[in-house]
């Protein structure tokens, strides 16, 4: 009787082992499909870094041209603040891009000799 249930008790640890050792694997494998999955977001998928990096340099670049169009606005908003309350810049338009002339003043066209 001894014997049987030391037969009986050997069974039940073989078991609880296989068991184990089965559960053992199962959670390895599990574990090993979650780091593979967040390997591939990390290089690949969204949000990868990649994606953050290419971001990134959009955001630089997008920023440049910002500046660079606060800057024209500023040059613009001086040339409508000088438009508005001095007649020297008007003058100074009228004379550039029309071809005005004061009166008593004379007008001379100087012309480059053509190239051959």
């Amino acid at each position: 009787m001894v014997a049987s249930s030391q037969s009986k008790s050997v069974e039940k640890t073989s078991a609880l082992a296989d068991t184990g050792g089965i559960l053992l694997k199962l959670l390895i494998a599990v574990l090993l499909f979650m780091l593979i999955g967040l390997q591939y977001r990390l290089w690949v998928g969204e949000g990868s870094l990649a994606e953050t990096k290419s971001l990134s340099d959009k955001v630089s670049l997008q920023l440049e041209k910002n500046e660079a169009m606060r800057l024209a606005n500023q040059q613009h908003a001086a040339e409508v603040n000088a438009l508005k309350t001095g007649l020297d810049e008007v003058e100074a338009r009228a004379r550039e891009e029309l071809g005005m002339v004061k009166q008593g003043e004379t007008f001379y066209l100087l012309v480059d000799k053509p190239e051959q």
